[in-house]
């Protein structure tokens, strides 16, 4: 039955439409043709949204479209069109952006079972891992940091406008932190810095003008968190000068604003201390061909001798501290990564955490049975000495031991099952793999056995022992790929509803950072800008 539609606006009328069948393509068709114009210079709003349907299958109903809904038509050009469209898919994207940090952030600075295979942790510039403030603070601090690495990263791509929103989130995130948790770290002036960077790349005068305020903050707050004379960065990195560029291109903002200010002398002193700054920090062709002499390339190398002062020894140490530094971090992540699979063969507690594995380690160490310990933590929220008298009354000890192996059976059938489903949807008849799965007793003996039986000549065929898993075993037994049961996860990982392709934009780019990252800049603009706005204090 065909839906009556109220259509007002550059055109007015009813029409008949069929709902279920109907498109968005479509309905703009019949309204264009009233029209006389193309679909593309329609736009249909209706219930205050712009209908749209990227792939033009989704049908009327799909999108909210009753029967005697009122669609607004506007006019717009080819051109306007497209530049509402890509304005709303930028704001979604925001959006998602947003979601995806809010719900990162949760899920690492709780407690509560990654269901990712990674974990974000707060590190201080020499890469140790550190607790700032309550948990809303960590919170917090997780999404102002993951904000500004995405918009450090538009920057790069040099997509400014789009970085300008980014780090407007990062700047909204932080001001939910404790100001005293916030005066610790230079990642907020930095953010200042890298806001103002984008309103002079983007030539927007209006906001270069009174830009003067963020720069203040920003010099207020490196001073706090470096020290006077960076003198709290020097212990950190002892002779290393890594700051060195972040206070040029400081310098030469202040000096940009000044100018777009009236103020023409204030200008001109900024601009002189930043030329300073970047003679200091240009790497002379000796000290780099010895650097790359010895195998280094030639980004490293520069990076290592700007903050070194140019001193080819110290660069050298530098260089080698950071690869082992980067070596550390590799054999730390994967450490906890197989922490992380470990946690999850426990289950989450009742209030959804993990085992806290510190705890577990000190039951282990005084004689517990490491499963049976850590069966008990989680049905006591962590809590050792609950824990402890569990594990030491007999009637609970044995309660939790029975559960444990209810559990390792129902676990063992659930990955027999997975194993009969996957290798029947290989064709192979589902008796003959039921019987090869009891009587070979892992999936990968399973599958040679089921392929030498049908194979013409009979000859044996070994198949990797990477099928099916990432850790190379395929045992139905348990393992770290197994299937983990509701009864001590409590449906976690189903329930949490993940944006996979915002939480990868977001954690890939904190991945590539280091503690010198902020500091690594890229001098060619700064040079220009340098140049140009000396010969305007001048004129």
């Amino acid at each position: 039955m065909a839906a009556k539609l109220k259509i007002a606006g550059a055109w007015s009328g009813v029409l008949e439409a069929e709902l279920e069948a109907w498109t968005v393509p479509l309905l703009k068709e019949h309204i264009a043709n009233r029209l006389n114009c193309t679909k593309d210079s329609i736009n249909l709003i209706c219930a205050g949204k712009v209908l749209r349907d990227d792939n033009g299958t989704q049908k009327l109903i799909e999108l909210g479209v009753k029967n005697n809904s009122k669609i607004l038509v506007t006019r717009v050009s080819p051109d306007q069109g497209k530049e509402l469209i890509a304005e709303e898919e930028k704001s979604t994207r925001l959006q998602r952006l947003k979601a995806a940090a809010t719900s990162l952030a949760k899920r690492h600075a709780d407690g509560s079972l990654p269901v990712d295979d990674y974990n974000l942790e707060l590190e201080n510039q020499s890469g140790e891992k550190v607790q700032l403030g309550s948990e809303n603070d960590q919170r917090a601090l997780m999404m102002g940091l993951m904000f500004h690495g995405k918009a450090k990263r538009l920057v790069k791509n040099r997509k400014y406008e789009d970085a300008v929103e980014v780090l407007a989130m990062g700047e909204e995130a932080f001001s939910l932190c404790d100001s005293k948790v916030v005066e610790l770290i230079d990642n907020v002036p930095i953010l200042q810095i890298d806001m103002v960077w984008c309103y002079f790349m983007l030539k927007d005068i209006s906001k270069l003008s009174v830009a003067g305020k963020r720069l203040e903050e920003a010099r207020k707050g490196i001073e706090r968190s470096h020290g006077k004379e960076s003198t709290r960065l020097r212990l950190l990195h002892g002779n290393s000068h890594p700051e060195l560029a972040l206070h040029l291109r400081l310098e030469l903002l202040e000096g940009i604003v000044a100018y777009h200010s009236g103020d023409l002398e204030k200008a001109k002193k900024s601009l002189n201390s930043a030329r300073g700054k970047y003679l200091k920090l240009q790497v002379p062709d000796e000290e780099l061909s010895i650097l790359m002499g010895m195998g280094y390339g030639e980004k490293a190398a520069k990076r290592a001798l700007r903050m070194n002062n140019q001193d080819v020894e110290r660069a050298v140490n530098f260089l080698v501290e950071e690869k082992a530094k980067k070596q550390q971090k590799i054999e730390d992540d994967i450490k906890r990564r197989n922490e992380i699979m470990e946690q999850k063969k426990f289950g989450v507690t009742p209030l959804r955490k993990a085992v806290d594995l510190q705890k577990l380690k000190e039951l282990v160490s005084i004689g517990f049975e490491k499963e049976l310990a850590a069966e008990s933590l989680r049905r006591n929220e962590n809590e050792t000495q609950k824990a402890l008298d569990d594990l030491t009354n007999p009637d609970t000890n044995s309660d939790i031991q029975l559960f444990i192996e209810s559990r390792k059976k129902k676990r063992l059938r659930q990955s027999g099952d997975a194993a009969i489903e996957r290798l029947t949807a290989m064709g192979f008849p589902r008796e003959t793999v039921v019987a090869a799965v009891r009587d070979y007793g892992t999936e990968e003996l399973a599958l040679n056995h089921l392929l030498e039986q049908s194979a013409p000549n009979g000859n044996p065929r070994l198949i990797g022992s990477d099928i099916g898993t990432s850790s190379g075993s395929v045992g139905v037994g348990p393992s770290e790929s197994m299937p983990i049961d509701g009864d001590t996860l409590g449906g976690f990982e189903h329930e949490i509803e993940r944006d996979v392709e915002m939480e990868d934009e977001l954690t890939g780019d904190l991945q590539q950072e280091d503690a010198f990252s902020d500091y690594d800049v890229e001098l060619t603009r700064e040079s220009e800008a340098i140049e140009e706005y000396s010969a305007l204090v001048l004129v």
